[in-house]
């Protein structure tokens, strides 16, 4: 796939897309449009284990274009930014948003929808729309789910801007990395994804969202659903016990 604001790798069942838009990735209609397109195509990737969005040169992403806010624009630019959620969603494997610098506003809510965020010790994220007059759509909704609601309303009604560190401490961040040993460390990360069957990796991640926000009984009868229903009629799952049993490396054939 040739894209003029993105890069798209495919190589070991790791689809990667890679913002590049300089000097800062702001995220116009046009990368968006590119953005859905990879995203799309990935969807239907039978063989991925792993979707990862990075940003090239020194941030992940500092948001969408404040250009295309316009009044005869801003339907359009809504509508082709949310629809990065919606193809996020429809993204089966897990997602990881890798950042290497910063991820504001925009750039900020794409990070934090995926399921994972590995960012370097200079990485920072923000939603500073409130400066400008407007809000964060996504970060209102997903912020809420991921920290505190004092401290997600405190983000967004202040537009602070915040360390790697303090948001692993709010629970944003899964791993925040030495920037020196950030490429060697990230790809540790990655690897405990690739050596296990993607099938069951989305079966995995189907049932945690499936039940999140669920009572015990209805998250109880809907996970053992779809463990006896689709997960015990894979492939793989039959595999990896069998293999346990006898005692070697299970053979995956991602089904």
């Amino acid at each position: 796939m040739e894209f003029k604001n993105i890069h798209v790798k495919v190589e070991g069942g790791i689809g990667e897309i890679i913002f590049d838009r300089p000097p800062l990735n702001v995220l116009n209609i046009e990368m968006m449009k590119e953005i859905n397109q990879a995203l799309k195509e990935f969807a239907s990737e039978q063989s991925l284990k792993l979707v990862i969005l990075s940003g090239a040169g020194k941030a992940f992403s500092v948001g969408v274009d404040v250009s295309e806010h316009t009044k005869d624009m801003v339907n359009e630019m809504i509508t082709v930014f949310h629809e990065i959620f919606h193809n996020l969603n429809e993204i089966k494997v897990p997602t990881i948003a890798v950042v290497n610098g910063a991820a504001l506003g925009g750039g900020c809510e794409v990070a934090i929808f995926c399921d994972f965020i590995i960012a370097s010790e200079k990485a920072k994220f923000g939603q500073p729309e409130i400066k400008v007059g407007v809000f964060p759509p996504l970060a209102a909704i997903m912020l809420p789910r991921l920290m505190d609601l004092k401290k997600a309303l405190e983000l967004i009604l202040t537009g602070d801007i915040i360390t790697a560190q303090e948001a692993k401490s709010l629970g944003l961040v899964n791993h925040v990395l030495p920037v020196e040993e950030f490429d060697d460390k990230k790809n540790e990360f990655i690897k405990k994804f690739t050596s296990l069957s993607g099938a069951i990796l989305k079966i995995t991640k189907k049932s945690m969202y499936q039940t999140f926000g669920l009572n015990y009984q209805e998250a109880i009868k809907s996970v053992e659903d779809l463990y006896l229903n689709e997960l015990m009629n894979t492939d793989d799952a039959i595999e990896g016990l069998q293999a346990f049993l006898e005692k070697r490396e299970p053979i995956w054939k991602n089904r």
